[in-house]
């Protein structure tokens, strides 16, 4: 590791900053003579608009617009939202019905947008909207995973999205038939709400028909790509930025329809225009997470190896399509058959529906916890119906050492992993061998104590390629601008860090420039992992060629053969000179040279494959039986991350993670009533995990470096939520079993849980 990183556990030092109250977010930095933007949105969940009459709102005072779909439509603008379509099993096309940026002629859930109204104040634009005259023939709506309904899309005549399947279906179907133990679970993913810290905003200005949105958000150049559609325009003529962002987690990778708005009114008036998501707004319209009912099952022989494993999956869409990649569930269900396990015949089945919701397809705080939750849980439930370990099960099934590299059924290429060791090493941090001692104690006080366990696996997913463009400036300080986004995970310290360790440059001299797509030409972005690992293998591409041509450089100014020039991280070395410059050094003599071409380079490198970062969360819940209050008592992490740059930053992301799970395995329901009205609109009514929530959670760095990347890095950014959603939940199973309870699913609210332990006592009531 010494090459590729101190593995200091620096602080961050974008926390001053952000502490200090000096962020510089959306609504910060908006233009001062800004106008201001207010959305209104349909008030029922579906329905046939018969009146949309926005006369009286553009008379109002201090409105300068209102736009509805057919403005947006006039001005030339093509007003489909992007979205992908998969095959279905049978080889078709899954339904692609259009996502218009505003509602035609029908709404199908409540808080679509309808119309924008921009005024000089938001309080004008507030008032204006209360003047539009709205009226909706209302249909049913369709607020189950079922086939059937009120159709939502005529190219979905049953509400059916896609019907997707992958793995050999014949083959799992022989290895049950002949399995000598089968074991099946029914595994519910509650819905969730993002609720990041700074919520959706944009504002856009126009200068000489060049258009600029900064947005709160996870990268620049996909959100590029589409104004570029939606207005006809030249990239060149097509500017995104992203200032800081408080929060993304999946989220605010999409795009969304305000954006589109905002900018087009902002050219029809020419003015900048902003707007900023109130938080109950955030609720009705920002990309959901879960919803997802699955079937799992496993077969096993009779020594308890698995042989195969299958999925089938009904999952909710929302209205409309996902924007990015595979529909979430396809997307994270190939993941699902990607665990720790040595299994060969894997079959999966997920079938998408349509309802009056908001889409559902962001992952709050993880990428894959819907996959290892099934996993997970389905293990656990084989453990106690075959009469073993659960632990030990675990460690049958595991790919062993020596079978790595590994192929899984899916096509993931693993290429290193010692599942058994690390589990070892959590059974000794979670104290296991305690428990039964702390159970009993708790047994005399009337109250229950179960532990669970998860063992996850996941992988840095996205672009494997990433560019890092390094300037040397003329007040000796270097910026280097990257292809990601933070959305608060400390990317501004560790990337300076990392380039620090390669160039001996000092960390406080470094600075990170992010988010700007004149800057910087091409980028991935932030999401699934992939920051670190991809962006720090640019930068060591970009810092191999400015040592390559500084070494050349100096070589002329010294006199010697350039091969007897070497660089240690911190000085060029030459035999027989006393001339030991930095990097610094040496650039400030090209620049007394006048070689301004040696003071800016830009490499871009690509993963040779993917790393797979995993470990194992032992959680320990405490439930009294009678208020049914869960409470986590201990939690321990032990994860394998590769190499580690900053282990404060990789044991951060870790908490933010698992107090993530916990909240949803814990508390965090979406409600939505028969009318398609979401109940959970507030966080009076939507229950967040507080500080009192949550134990004190031991992190533990147990590394098996990559080989898939010359760092030895595995991505850190997802792996607490992953862990945690079939932990808790595998614990509080654990303390219920004994009280006849074989079926528990999230979220363990006080009420659910005491109506689990009064079974058919309050079913006869």
């Amino acid at each position: 590791m010494e090459k590729f990183g101190k593995s200091q556990p620096v602080k961050r030092v974008e926390d001053h900053r952000f502490l200090t109250g000096h962020g510089r977010y959306v609504d910060d930095i908006a233009p001062q003579n800004a106008l201001h933007g207010f959305f209104f949105r349909a008030p029922v969940a579906h329905g046939v608009i018969t009146e949309l009459d926005v006369g009286d709102a553009r008379d109002a005072e201090g409105v300068q617009a209102v736009l509805t779909c057919a403005d947006l439509e006039a001005a030339g603008i093509d007003i489909a939202l992007p979205h992908t379509v998969v095959e279905n099993r049978d080889g078709s096309k899954a339904a692609a019905p259009l996502r218009p940026i505003l509602a035609k002629d029908r709404v199908r859930y409540v808080g679509e947008p309808v119309a924008l109204i921009v005024a000089e104040t938001l309080q004008q634009a507030r008032d204006a909207a209360e003047l539009i005259q709205f009226d909706a023939d209302d249909l049913p709506a369709k607020m189950d995973i079922a086939p059937g309904g009120e159709t939502l899309h005529p190219e979905a005549p049953d509400n059916r999205a896609f019907d997707w399947g992958m793995g050999d279906e014949a083959a799992v179907e022989a290895a049950f038939a002949k399995a000598a133990h089968r074991v099946k679970l029914e595994v519910g993913d509650n819905r969730i709400i993002v609720n990041s810290m700074e919520p959706r905003g944009c504002y856009a200005e126009w200068a000489e028909g060049r258009l600029h949105v900064a947005l709160g958000g996870q990268g620049v150049w996909a959100h590029k790509g589409f104004f570029v559609k939606a207005f006809g325009l030249a990239e060149d003529n097509v500017r995104v930025t992203n200032p800081d962002v408080g929060g993304g987690f999946g989220m605010k990778a999409m795009t969304y329809p305000e954006y589109f708005c905002v900018a087009q009114a902002a050219r029809a008036l020419g003015r900048p225009v902003r707007w900023i998501s109130e938080r109950t707004e955030a609720m009705l319209t920002d990309n959901g997470g879960r919803d997802l009912v699955s079937w799992a099952e496993f077969a096993f022989d009779e020594n308890h190896k698995i042989t195969a494993y299958r999925v089938d999956t009904r999952c909710n869409l929302g209205a409309y399509n996902s924007q990015f990649g595979q529909p979430i569930q396809s997307q994270l269900f190939s993941k699902v058959l990607m665990g720790v396990y040595d299994v060969q015949d894997t079959y999966l089945y997920v079938e998408g529906y349509y309802t009056n919701t908001v889409q559902v397809d962001a992952y709050r705080g993880a990428g894959r916890p819907e996959a290892i939750y099934v996993l997970e849980r389905l293990m656990d439930r084989a453990a106690r119906e075959l009469g073993i370990d659960p632990w030990e099960l675990r460690r049958i099934n595991f790919i062993k050492p020596d079978q790595f590299p590994y192929t899984t059924a899916t096509g993931e290429l693993y290429d290193v992993g010692d599942f058994s060791r690390l589990l070892t090493r959590a059974g000794q941090e979670a104290d296991r061998a305690g428990f039964t001692a702390r159970r009993d104690a708790d047994a005399k006080r009337g109250l229950l104590r179960g532990q669970g366990l998860c063992y996850y696996i996941e992988s840095i997913l996205g672009d494997p390629a990433e560019g890092a463009k390094v300037v040397f400036e003329e007040d000796g300080s270097v910026t280097i601008y990257v292809g990601t986004q933070s959305n608060g995970q400390g990317h501004e310290t560790v990337y300076a860090q990392f380039l620090a360790d390669q160039t001996g440059i000092p960390a406080e001299r470094i600075f990170v420039v992010q988010g700007d797509s004149d800057l910087i030409k091409k980028g991935g972005g932030t999401g699934g992992s992939r920051s670190v690992t991809t962006q720090n293998n640019a930068t060591l591409a970009t810092v191999a060629k400015i040592t390559e041509v500084f070494i050349d450089f100096l070589a002329e100014e010294i006199g010697v053969d350039a091969a007897e020039i070497s660089f240690d991280d911190e000085r060029f070395r030459a035999e027989g000179s006393n001339l030991t410059p930095t990097m610094l050094e040496v650039a400030e003599m090209a620049r007394a040279k006048g070689r301004s071409d040696l003071l800016s380079h830009h490499e871009r490198a690509s993963l040779p494959g993917r790393s797979y970062p995993n470990g194992a969360h032992v959680a320990e819940v405490v439930i009294d039986p009678e208020t049914g209050v869960v409470t986590l008592d201990r939690y321990t992490v032990v994860d394998d991350f590769g190499n580690l740059i900053n282990p404060m930053l990789a044991e951060g992301q870790v908490h933010g993670g698992v107090a993530q799970g916990i909240g949803q395995a814990v508390q965090e329901q979406v409600v939505y009533d028969e009318d398609g009205q979401l109940l959970t609109a507030t966080f009076m009514d939507y229950a967040m995990p507080r500080a009192a929530d949550l134990p004190m959670i031991s992190f533990t760095s147990e590394p098996v470096p990559s080989t898939a990347n010359p760092m030895g890095m595995k991505g850190c950014g997802e792996a607490g939520t992953v862990g945690a959603l079939a932990a808790v939940s595998n614990a509080v199973q654990d303390a219920l079993w004994d009280h006849g309870v074989r079926q528990a699913d999230m979220p363990f609210t006080p009420h659910r849980v005491w109506e689990m332990l009064q079974g058919d006592a309050i079913a006869a009531e």
